[in-house]
């Protein structure tokens, strides 16, 4: 485990996930990936991530349902949802469901990360 924490970064996208690795780990903190809905919501009940980046559109189960689920287990690590969908109806959404961010593809990976950070920060404090 890093000296940060744990980010599970749940993406099917194979170069956007190992886009975000590069940058988390540059930043220090630890990185497990998942590809897949339910890869996804296995590991963000068994690793402890100190926040998860979630793309929306996942094979198997969908990034809210993931969301949906954590929530209704009392499950409240920081959740940034990362999507293609722009829509305002599906930003509302995913913070309704309990995301705690939500950035739209294209994105800069170092605002990804400064917005990883503050979440945590945020999550901390409380």
């Amino acid at each position: 485990m890093s000296e940060t924490g744990l980010v599970l970064v749940v993406e099917d996208e194979k170069p956007i996930s190992d886009l975000l690795r590069l940058y988390l780990q540059r930043e220090g903190f630890g990185v497990h990936a998942e590809y897949t809905g339910p890869g996804g919501l296995t590991a963000a009940r068994t690793k402890h991530p100190v926040a998860i980046v979630l793309d929306v559109g996942l094979p198997g189960l969908d990034g809210t349902d993931i969301c949906r689920q954590l929530r209704a287990e009392s499950n409240w690590v920081p959740i940034i949802f990362c999507t293609a969908r722009d829509d305002e109806v599906d930003r509302v959404l995913g913070l309704e469901l309990g995301g705690d961010d939500y950035v739209t593809k294209p994105f800069s990976p170092r605002e990804m990360v400064a917005r990883v950070r503050a979440l945590i920060r945020r999550s901390e404090e409380h």
